[in-house]
């Protein structure tokens, strides 16, 4: 007998928020099985919808996230009341900062049981209030109809407004409870139209930009699903175009126009900053991304944004068009086509800007040789080994922020998973283990230092677990070395930060997978096609103190 035959199927509170969820298209979700989340995994079989069982919170909050970016849809993360919930709070944090769609899901105490602290199993002082505190909005339901509303509030959010995480309770008594939900109320509902600019505006920017002798455009994350009009727009005015992390990708890296998502590096922020007109579409120009407290743009600047509130955040701007980023840039394309030659900048003008992206480019690898040569020639040799249409996730380690992320040259967004504000550690494994799932086509890997790798290294059992063709790249630094030359600068002894090593290639095959070393660019090279070709989890340890590059 099958284990969803052997499933009573009992139509509980649990089971209407997870229907409702299933509507919306998701079908998977990522957590960990509880004594007190029982009924929010019951109806899982018999919805088609696959649990990802991880071994930590956080890795099914980060691997929720890795699966949202491809997918466009929310991260579902299942956590059991307290202590899940709370080791889940790190990756709702990811998402808030980095402003990606996240529902978790949770029970909490029973109905009149709230500040009871008499010693309940798994209780914890106001865990709706230290949800909250990290996400978009947290709610409690009393009713069922009160949790299957939140859902769909949840998706109204993500359709219309910036999308942030959100945090369902559920009281325990409500979820085991019967619920008598018409199925209608289940049904998803049709989103609202998204933000259109005001024409005025639109006519405005357009004639500014047109007029532009060399305008340039920097894109932030919310720029990722505007990707055709972005390439079309720039093309059409010959215009450079410099994105944030988030947004790499979101012009193929290889096109002519690309600066890359080295807004970091002073030669790309420079072209951006001085820029006679600077269109910035959907970013906060935060200083995370900008490695500087602010633009200060010199020229004029037009900003697009779905929210009002981030028009003038971090930089003032002359135009500000609040609407979603794909509508708003056709909007200016087709306020250009208006325009005496549709705005389109002359061919002198475009091989001029193609010329000064090369430099650019140029000059970026320059500086990131001079920030940190060694792990400039290093991620120069992975991005080489890498396959073209591999997705690489990786975490705040050296290695990505000094190197991988330079080096990389992506051509689609969302291929490099990461968390430019956040800045943590330990989301690498998880989210290219969730970015798998969500695109079982495409070769997955993970570029990460020690130190990161073994914040989240217990995943590596559920990318076996899950049949998933994984492969890690730990680049092996001897600890945490970035904070050992803080300590440094500070003029503080080495504390804390050099760290023992583990055979690397023994753990991996510890946990079911194979590991391997590279001690060169051709072992490199060997390395990653031997693991593309063998598929399951991979592990190549790399000993940067001796690798040649």
């Amino acid at each position: 007998m099958s284990a969803v035959a052997r499933t009573e199927m009992r139509r509980t509170t649990g089971w209407v928020v997870m229907e409702t969820l299933r509507g919306y298209g998701v079908d998977t979700v990522f957590g960990i099985p509880g004594t007190h989340n029982l009924e929010l995994y019951r109806p899982l079989g018999a919805l088609g919808i696959r649990p990802v069982t991880s071994r930590h919170e956080q890795g099914a909050g980060y691997a929720a996230d890795g699966w949202s970016l491809q997918t466009g849809l929310p991260g579902v993360v299942i956590t059991t009341s307290g202590p899940g919930l709370l080791n889940a709070l790190s990756a709702a944090g990811t998402a808030y900062c980095e402003s990606r769609p996240m529902i978790i899901v949770s029970p909490g105490p029973a109905r009149g049981a709230e500040f009871a602290d008499v010693g309940t199993l798994h209780e914890t002082k106001d865990q709706l209030a230290a949800a909250a505190a990290i996400v978009e909005w947290g709610r409690r339901a009393a009713t069922a109809e009160e949790a299957v509303e939140a859902v769909h509030d949840a998706f109204a959010l993500f359709a219309t407004g910036r999308p942030r995480p959100v945090y369902l309770e559920i009281p325990l008594d409500l979820l085991e409870e019967e619920a008598g939900v018409d199925a209608a109320a289940l049904a998803p509902r049709a989103a609202a139209p998204v933000p259109a600019p005001d024409a005025a505006r639109v006519a405005e920017a357009a004639e500014l930009l047109a007029g532009a002798s060399a305008p340039v455009i920097l894109a932030g994350g919310g720029s990722r699903r505007a990707a055709t009009q972005l390439r079309a727009l720039a093309e059409r005015l010959a215009a450079p175009v410099v994105t944030t992390l988030n947004a790499k990708g979101v012009l193929d890296e290889h096109h002519p126009l690309a600066i890359g998502s080295h807004l970091r590096l002073a030669a790309a922020r420079e072209a951006a900053r001085d820029a006679e007109v600077l269109l910035v579409v959907g970013s906060k120009l935060g200083e995370a991304e900008l490695w500087a407290p602010r633009l200060e743009a010199a020229g004029r600047v037009i900003r697009i944004d779905l929210v009002a509130s981030q028009i003038d955040k971090n930089q003032a701007a002359e135009i500000g068009l609040v609407g979603d980023a794909a509508a708003s840039l056709d909007a200016l394309l087709a306020a250009l086509d208006a325009l005496p030659g549709g705005g389109a900048a002359a061919p002198e003008i475009r091989e001029r800007a193609e010329q000064r992206v090369a430099r650019i480019r140029e000059a970026v690898r320059a500086e990131s040789l001079e920030l940190s040569a060694e792990n400039t020639r290093l991620a120069e040799s992975i991005a080489e080994a890498l396959p073209a249409d591999a997705i690489v996730a990786t975490d705040s380690s050296q290695i990505a922020y000094w190197g991988l992320l330079d080096a990389l040259r992506s051509s689609r967004p969302n291929s490099t998973p990461y968390m430019a504000t956040y800045a943590t550690l330990g989301y690498g494994l998880p989210a290219a283990i969730g970015a798998r799932i969500a695109e079982p086509t495409r070769p997955a890997f993970v570029v990460t230092g020690d130190g990161a790798l073994m914040f989240s290294v217990q995943e590596c059992i559920t990318a076996v677990e899950q049949g998933l063709d994984v492969t890690v790249i730990v680049v092996d630094n001897g600890g945490y070395a970035e904070i050992k030359q803080n300590e440094a600068d500070a003029g503080i002894a080495p504390v804390g930060v050099e760290l023992a090593q583990p055979d690397w290639a023994a753990l991996a095959a510890a946990f079911g997978g194979t590991g391997r070393r590279a001690g060169s660019r051709a072992e490199l090279a060997e390395a990653v096609a031997a693991a593309v070709a063998s598929g399951g989890l991979q592990l190549i340890h790399i000993d940067q103190a001796s690798f040649a590059a």
